[in-house]
């Protein structure tokens, strides 16, 4: 977990809209308002050229704590939605396949009933939250029987970094047909305005949430899935929508990976992203990029910046996950426009947040973690087991630095996600990464490659669990249970 500098006034912070149903308000905590809907035009699978006009990029609806508390209610139903440009039997948040964010702020309780109306045990996964692994928490032992409620209830941190995460089912060996069915949304927990200068503390904030569907008559595919398959790629459920920015304006995007098993590359000729936060941690100094690759799981939060006017498209580039792997072809994500009236191009800050440097650090233990499958790819393994939730894997001490190291031994990437603790990557390939921009929940470990990290294992002790982010590798064996004790 690192620790950011948390001095900040959090009555200056953005308050978002929240979904129109009823059912999503589950208390006090959402006051209901509506986002309108566009118009949306026939879809394009990888690789297809978006035809006709595009919708305008609406951010999802929102669910904001008041008062220091998030309550909520999440209802997962089968239901018949708008998908891109389909309408599709899907398994869905609050009857929407792009359910609502839940924003919340350091040190909020979070009070969260989920409700199970599909016919199969489903649960809840904070990913990348600073929360305990126990129950009423994030514990994703909880299997949530059809008609049953699960009432979860914790506070964040106020350590907790600020930045985007998300929700989704870690259901055991369900969770890649349940998430790529629909099952997974956006968190932000915000702050991470303080850390830009004035000028840009009011900027526009745009979500933009990766998802894919592949279809199967009229539902979203869930069983089999194919991973390198024909997908629509969506932004918050949207094909090819239309991002509008000003000439020089300075925008924040949050970038988020919530598909079930696929990578993005992305790019916007002429653009590079400024990313001020990686898996929802601020970095310590900005770094520009003009592709980012985005492993399952991962996010990025970024600062754009308008050009001249014009149109391009935000896309993501052809990516080959290596000779076992898939190999996923360029696709539209979006349009993005430069239009108006010109503004001043801001300057981007250099130093940003201060956080924990683990280079220095005393090692408690040293672990291996590898990764192999059979030669079918039908099964996966860590340290040659493949996974039980009744045995215990590695166990770690409270209190104490480690470091550990992700030996792939597959000819396929491979992403590595840890629950309860972020950590800090120390090198990919022998590489030595930054330290000014080395902190993360979820990476990718590359095809006969190896990554080091080390993770400080403090405020929380429990069981819980470290696996692949393809969800597929995961529900089929790559995944290990960490113990920490006291």
């Amino acid at each position: 977990m690192t620790r950011l500098n948390t001095h900040f006034s959090l009555s200056s912070l953005v308050v978002g809209v929240v979904f129109a149903a009823a059912s999503l308000a589950g208390g006090s905590g959402c006051a209901p308002t509506e986002h309108s809907h566009a118009t949306h035009q026939p879809a394009a699978q990888d690789g297809a050229t978006p035809a006709g006009p595009a919708p305008r990029l609406q951010d999802p609806p929102e669910l904001v704590s008041r008062n220091g508390t998030l309550k909520a209610t999440l209802v997962v139903e089968r239901r018949k939605v708008q998908v891109g440009d389909h309408q599709l039997y899907a398994t869905t948040y609050n009857g929407a396949y792009m359910p609502p964010t839940l924003r919340v702020r350091p040190g909020d309780r979070i009070d969260l009933t989920m409700t199970n109306r599909i016919n199969e045990n489903t649960n809840l996964h904070t990913h990348g939250l600073h929360v305990s692994p126990r129950a009423p928490a994030d514990d994703i032992f909880i299997a949530i029987k059809y008609n049953h409620s699960y009432h979860y209830s914790y506070r964040l941190p106020l350590n907790q970094p600020t930045g985007t995460y998300w929700y989704h089912s870690h259901a055991d060996m369900m969770s890649a047909p349940q998430v790529a069915g629909g099952e997974s949304g956006i968190i932000i927990v915000d702050g991470l305005q303080q850390y830009l200068p004035p000028s840009l503390r009011h900027i526009t904030e745009h979500t933009l949430a990766l998802k894919d569907f592949q279809i199967q008559g009229d539902s979203i595919k869930t069983h089999p899935l194919s991973i390198g398959a024909p997908t629509n790629r969506t932004v918050n459920g949207q094909k090819n929508p239309v991002i509008h920015i000003r000439p020089g304006e300075t925008q924040l995007w949050r970038l988020a990976n919530i598909s079930a098993n696929i990578y993005y590359k992305l790019h916007l000729p002429g653009t590079r992203f400024h990313v001020i936060a990686q898996d929802g941690i601020p970095v310590r100094k900005v770094y520009a990029q003009d592709t980012l690759i985005i492993a399952a799981g991962a996010r990025f939060d970024v600062l754009v910046q308008g050009g001249s006017p014009g149109t391009t498209q935000l896309e993501t580039l052809p990516y080959n996950t290596g000779p076992a792997g898939n190999q996923f072809p360029q696709a539209v994500l979006a349009t993005v426009v430069t239009d108006g009236p010109s503004m001043t191009r801001a300057t981007i800050p250099t130093d940003f947040a201060s956080h924990e440097d683990l280079s220095h650090a005393t090692i408690a233990a040293r672990r291996t973690v590898v990764y192999t499958e059979n030669k079918a790819g039908t099964k996966f393994f860590i340290n040659g087991r493949m996974y039980d939730p009744h045995r215990i894997d590695f166990t770690s001490t409270f209190g104490t630095v480690e470091e550990w190291s992700v030996r792939n031994d597959t000819n396929e990437d491979h992403s590595f996600h840890v629950h309860t603790n972020d950590f800090q990557l120390m090198s990919t390939n022998g590489k030595t990464q930054d330290p000014s921009h080395g902190w993360y929940d979820t990476v990718n470990v590359p095809a006969r490659g190896e990554i080091v990290f080390r993770i400080h294992f403090i405020d929380f002790t429990g069981k819980t669990v470290l696996h692949c982010h393809i969800l597929n590798h995961e529900d089929m064996g790559m995944m290990a249970v960490l113990d920490i004790v006291g």
